[in-house]
């Protein structure tokens, strides 16, 4: 048995074919944990949700910022942007069942001694409470507020968390967190304009990592999100978005029986012109 997390498809479903492919991946023997980003930008949003659909119980994902957008649209609480390619997804012909599916994902997950997000999480966050209050909004995506949470979900404030927040800046605190952050402030502020390296950190900012204090510094996370990050040697974070959809490469760690892990990677086709 393996365990594979995957960072960015991003809608890339033949490099997703090749990289399973690449690993005689099987669903009675292994298992899949996909961190975010599932859909839009690439050029088969489609294939990839009924390709990870098909895996069933030996496949879990976590949303990122790009599946929520997805369900927004799908839903009419947003438009379409400039780069989306979603329109094979909201003309499908089982676009209910692919939609509810991804309803039906997390914010976060703790599998095998490892915290798997999209994003990042803020720095006074332990592992149960980042849980817990994925746990929360996790309630809502499947139930019946959806369409209310969708369309209340985009903004930057509240910026940092406080234990007090209530309904939606609670929610959309903790999915910024989860889904957007790249940096923040030592008191946990997020910031959301910078997109670029950790290297280029806004004066006040840092990589949400590197925060002094850390409440989940002593485990393993695992995201992806962030494509000009770069590798990072270091064993309790694991950075698996590497710029697929980019025409970099679909990446995976693989976390084999006897407890060492591996980086896996395919190239990719480039789908998207950066900038």
């Amino acid at each position: 048995m393996a365990v594979y997390w995957i960072g960015d498809i991003q809608g890339c479903d033949a490099p997703l074919g090749r990289l399973l492919d690449s690993v005689a991946f099987s669903p009675s023997r292994d298992h899949l944990i996909v961190l975010g980003d599932l859909v839009n930008r690439g050029p088969d949003s489609v294939g990839v949700l009924r390709r990870l659909m098909a895996l069933q119980g030996s496949v879990q994902c976590v949303l990122g910022n790009h599946d929520l957008h997805a369900l927004a649209v799908a839903f009419g609480h947003s438009r379409a942007k400039r780069l989306d390619t979603l329109d094979g997804l909201l003309q499908a012909t089982d676009r209910s069942v692919l939609i509810d599916w991804l309803r039906q994902q997390h914010l976060a997950l703790w599998s095998h001694n490892v915290l798997s997000v999209h994003a990042g999480v803020l720095p006074d966050w332990t592992l149960d409470k980042t849980l817990s209050l994925a746990s929360e909004v996790q309630a809502v995506l499947r139930g019946p507020d959806l369409s209310y949470f969708l369309a209340h979900l985009y903004g930057n404030e509240p910026a940092a968390w406080r234990d007090d927040l209530q309904g939606l800046d609670r929610w959309r605190v903790v999915v910024n967190a989860l889904t957007r952050l790249r940096f923040c402030a030592p008191d946990g502020t997020m910031e959301f304009a910078t997109k670029d390296s950790a290297a280029q950190a806004p004066a006040g900012f840092m990589p949400w990592f590197d925060v002094p204090g850390r409440r989940t510094s002593d485990i393993t996370v695992a995201f992806g999100h962030w494509s000009t990050l770069g590798q990072q040697d270091r064993s309790d974070v694991w950075a698996l978005d590497t710029g697929c959809v980019w025409g970099g490469c679909l990446s995976a760690m693989r976390l084999g029986e006897n407890g060492l892990h591996q980086r896996v990677q395919v190239a990719c086709e480039q789908a998207q012109l950066p900038g």
